[in-house]
C-alpha cells in the first residue's frame, strides 16, 4: 500500500478513536460534573457513580490507544503537541489521576466528610479535562506558535486565549448535557426525573455555547477559506442533533436523547478533523510550517505493521466494550446492588 494511502488510513483511525473517546468519556465526565449536584444523600451519590462504574475506566483505554496511535503513526505530531501542551495536559493528567483515586477511596470509609471531600475530586477531576479538552482542540485548530523545525514556541498562557476558553466551556456544558442525559437512561426513580429536569437546563446554555463557538470558529480560524458558507452534511446534522435532543426530552424518550447527544459530540468531532485534514497542527507563525500528515508521519514500512496489528486487535477491543456495555445495560435504583 504507497504511504500516501497509509496516511490518510491513520489520520482516519486517530480521528475516530478520538470522536470514541469524547462520546464514551464525555458523558462519563458529565456524571462526574453533576455528582454533587444530582445526588442529595450518599445512596443517592453511590448510585451515579454505579452508572459509570463498569464504563469509566474502560472509556479512558479509547484515549490510550489514540495517544499510541498518535506517537507511532505521526511521530511529529505527537512531539510537538505533547511538549507545547505539556503545563495543560500533565494538570489533566493530575485531575484525571484525582479522579480515578476518588472512585476507589470514596468508599473506603462511612465518615460523611470522607466521602463529600472525594465526591468534590470527582467534580474537579471530571470538570478541568472536559475545559482543556476543548482548549487543546480550539488551539489546534485555531493555530499556536510553531516554528519551522516544527517546535512549539509559545507559553502556557498562550494556550489559554478567549476563543480556546470559550471552547473550554462549551466542552464542558455539552459533556454536562451529555451526562445528565446519560443519568435519565440509567437512572430510575427520583434520580431519573431529577436528571430530566437538570438535562432540560442544561440544554440551552449547551446549545448557545455551542452556537457561538461555531461563529467565532468562522471569524478565528480559516474554516470559511475552506468549507465557504455552506459547512457540510456533518456539521449542520451535529446542529440538527443537538436541538433534537430538547424534542426528545421534553418527549421523555431518553434512548433518542442520549442517541442525539452522541451524534452531536460525535460529527463535531469529526467536523473539527475535517477542518484540519490534511493538517494536524496548524501554525500560527507560518501556515507553511504547519503539521501535516505527510511531514509528520512514520515511515510506510511502520505505518503497514501498524496497519496488520489494528485490523487483529482493534474488533476484539471494540467486541469486548459493546459486550460490557450489554452486560451492565440495566437502570441503576435504588434497589440496585451497589459496588462503589
Amino acid at each position: 500500500m504507497e504511504l500516501e494511502t497509509l496516511q490518510i488510513i491513520w489520520f482516519i483511525l486517530v480521528a475516530v478513536l478520538f470522536t470514541g473517546f469524547f462520546i464514551l468519556e464525555g458523558f462519563d465526565y458529565g456524571v462526574g460534573i453533576l455528582l454533587p449536584f444530582i445526588g442529595r444523600d450518599d445512596k443517592e451519590r453511590r448510585m451515579l457513580i454505579n452508572t459509570i462504574g463498569p464504563f469509566w475506566d474502560g472509556n479512558e483505554v479509547w484515549l490510550i490507544t489514540a495517544g499510541g496511535a498518535m506517537f507511532a503513526a505521526f511521530p511529529e505530531w505527537y512531539a510537538t503537541l505533547f511538549s507545547g501542551f505539556y503545563p495543560a495536559l500533565i494538570l489533566m493528567l493530575v485531575a484525571l489521576i484525582l479522579r480515578g483515586v476518588a472512585f476507589e477511596f470514596r468508599s473506603k470509609s462511612e465518615n460523611p466528610a470522607w466521602r463529600n471531600a472525594w465526591d468534590w475530586a470527582i467534580f474537579i477531576g471530571s470538570a478541568l479535562p472536559a475545559i482543556l479538552w476543548g482548549v487543546a482542540l480550539a488551539n489546534i485548530i485555531r493555530g499556536v506558535p510553531i516554528d519551522q523545525d516544527m517546535n512549539y514556541t509559545g507559553g502556557f498562557f498562550t494556550l489559554l486565549n478567549p476563543y480556546a476558553l470559550l471552547c473550554g466551556i462549551a466542552t464542558l456544558s455539552i459533556f454536562t448535557l451529555h451526562g445528565a442525559v446519560f443519568l435519565n437512561l440509567k437512572t430510575g426513580g427520583n434520580l431519573q426525573e431529577r436528571s430530566l429536569g437538570t438535562a432540560k437546563k442544561a440544554w440551552l446554555p449547551a446549545a448557545l455555547l455551542s452556537l457561538l463557538f461555531m461563529f467565532f470558529t468562522y471569524a478565528e480560524t480559516d474554516l470559511y477559506e475552506r468549507l465557504g458558507v455552506n459547512p457540510g452534511i456533518i456539521p449542520t446534522f451535529s446542529v440538527i442533533a443537538l436541538v433534537a435532543v430538547i424534542f426528545m426530552l421534553n418527549a421523555k424518550s431518553s434512548g433518542w436523547a442520549f442517541i442525539m447527544t452522541t451524534l452531536a459530540i460525535g460529527l463535531s468531532t469529526i467536523t473539527i478533523f475535517l477542518e484540519l485534514f490534511p493538517r494536524v497542527m496548524v501554525s500560527s507563525t507560518n501556515p507553511e510550517w504547519s503539521l501535516t500528515i505527510y511531514n509528520a508521519s512514520s515511515s510506510a514500512y511502520t505505518l503497514g505493521i501498524m496497519s496488520i496489528v489494528a485490523l487483529l486487535f482493534v474488533p476484539l477491543v471494540l467486541a469486548y466494550q459493546i459486550w460490557t456495555y450489554w452486560i451492565f445495560r440495566k437502570r441503576i435504583t435504588a434497589d440496585s446492588e451497589l459496588e462503589y
